[in-house]
């Protein structure tokens, strides 16, 4: 059975975001697919400081839920980010997790699908749903669409209940994540295998 992880980057545990995410949850459970839900808290989390130790160590100098998800990405088939629009942009907490997250991973996220989902009171949703996307589409992993941007608006867990198109988008993003892991998992068993990739290069502009 696929299982997918969903993070909720919300500094309240069952806010808007929280609604979000467990309309998804229960479309993937709908569809068969296992699904585990981590609340990332409303502590303070360590932003990289370009320090390179996870090169040497495979870890992240800061011992914390990063090196805990990373240590068990082969345990999840897909990935699904949430969190809240502060100032037009994804809150603090989730960048700050994800850019550890990433850069610590040596790619063992590639080739799973992933998504994000934000939620805003009024406006702001788009810059930070495309300011998530960019940790998937720079780690290879395809991105999961739904019928719209993937938000939902509310000041309140109960307004953004009253959100009935935000809703659906979630479903629908749900359904298109089931789909894609069942597309995946029936290839596998024929035969087709993930992209054979090129090494890296990197390209730095001044001579």
């Amino acid at each position: 059975m696929a299982k997918v992880l969903l993070i909720n980057g919300s500094p309240h545990e069952h806010g808007c975001t929280d609604v979000a995410l467990q309309e998804v949850i229960k479309t993937l459970q709908k569809r068969g697919i296992e699904t585990e839900l981590l609340w990332l808290g409303n502590q303070a989390i360590p932003g990289c400081i370009a320090c390179g130790r996870c090169f040497q160590s495979g870890r992240c100098v800061f011992d914390d839920k990063v090196n805990e998800v990373n240590a068990r990405a082969g345990e999840f088939d897909g990935l699904i980010v949430g969190a809240p629009v502060y100032y037009g942009g994804p809150c603090a907490q989730i960048t700050a997790f994800l850019d550890r997250l990433f850069y610590s991973s040596h790619g063992c996220w590639a080739d799973k699908p992933a998504s994000c989902v934000v939620t805003c009171r009024r406006g702001g949703a788009t810059a930070a749903y495309q300011r998530l996307l960019m940790y998937f589409q720079m780690s290879n992993m395809p991105v999961v669409t739904s019928q719209y941007w993937n938000q939902i608006h509310g000041n309140t867990p109960e307004e953004a209940r009253q959100d009935a198109e935000g809703l659906q988008t979630m479903r629908t993003l749900g359904e298109n994540m089931a789909w894609l892991l069942q597309c995946i998992a029936c290839g596998r068993q024929n035969g087709v295998q993930p992209p054979a990739r090129e090494p890296f290069i990197a390209t730095n502009f001044i001579r």
